[in-house]
């Protein structure tokens, strides 16, 4: 999880700070980290749902969250040296 955490800082470091949503996409290598976002948000929520029933290792919740969060920083950082993020416009992302 720590080092999760420094790779984040890492990449933040060298993007602006966010006045808005981002869209998923931009260029092929981000959209394919946004859908592996997606796929671990996913595992994600089975976790908790699991963590209801049986016992989790809260090391787990904070680690498959801390990895959603790194996919989403790193695709931002690919489309820095790209296409540029996607960003949510309101009234024309529709």
């Amino acid at each position: 999880v720590a080092a999760l955490e420094q790779a984040i800082d890492r990449a933040e470091a060298e993007l602006s700070p966010l006045s808005t949503f981002v869209l998923p996409g931009g260029s092929a290598g981000a959209a394919h980290l946004h859908v592996a976002r997606t796929v671990c948000r996913r595992a994600e929520r089975s976790l908790v749902a699991l963590s209801r029933i049986e016992t989790v290792p809260p090391l787990l919740l904070q680690y498959l969250n801390r990895l959603s969060d790194l996919l989403f920083v790193m695709s931002r950082w690919v489309n820095k040296r790209g296409e540029g993020d996607v960003l949510w416009t309101p009234g024309k992302n529709r």
